[in-house]
């Protein structure tokens, strides 16, 4: 596992963006995409169709873009099936490992514009308001669903190092560590 300060053995050319919901996966690989010219695929468009309905074509899609030369995306959806088809194709795991309080902010503030502006996400979804009886229940409970799942990471890069030894993985602990590890890759690594 590298550090922001490590060089790369290479210039990477299959990114995974890995962290908690709300760190910043989407931000990140979209930065990513524009400095290193790579093509970016945001699994959330890919997975959700209209009314949050998932789309029987998601692995097929992932599937095809995995099987692509020059991408970036956010691991994430791995209960779906991610785990066998992005990370033996990928070169390069950039772990957002950020401290929960921070990550926690980012996700409410996220959370509330959303759900306040009414913002348009994939295929027309829109989350629930504020104020409906669901908004903060079950699935629609993103704050929940990031408590409980904000250990996952840290508890799969071991095994994750040793099944896909292929990949390079530097793990980032802050947003300014992100910001000087990019700074440090511009265009040629």
């Amino acid at each position: 596992m590298l550090s922001a300060d490590a060089p790369l053995p290479s210039l990477p050319e299959r990114v995974l963006v890995a962290g908690v919901t709300g760190a910043g996966k989407t931000t990140l690989a979209r930065r990513i995409a524009a400095q290193w010219h790579l093509v970016h695929h945001e699994l959330d468009a890919l997975h959700h169709g209209p009314s949050w309905t998932p789309r029987p074509s998601f692995l097929d899609d992932v599937r095809a873009f995995a099987a692509t030369d020059r991408w970036v995306t956010e691991w994430q959806y791995t209960s779906k099936g991610t785990d066998e088809i992005l990370p033996p194709r990928a070169d390069l795991l950039v772990w957002l490992d950020y401290p929960y309080p921070l990550v926690r902010r980012r996700l409410i503030r996220r959370t509330l514009s959303r759900r306040l502006l009414r913002t348009r996400l994939w295929n027309g979804n829109v989350e629930p308001s504020l104020w409906s009886r669901d908004a903060w229940s079950g699935e629609n409970d993103i704050l929940r669903w990031q408590a409980s799942t904000r250990r996952k990471w840290n508890e799969r890069m071991p095994a994750i190092e040793e099944t896909f030894p292929q990949l390079t993985i530097v793990r980032l602990r802050h947003p300014r560590e992100t910001e000087r590890w990019l700074r440090n890759r511009a265009i040629g690594c």
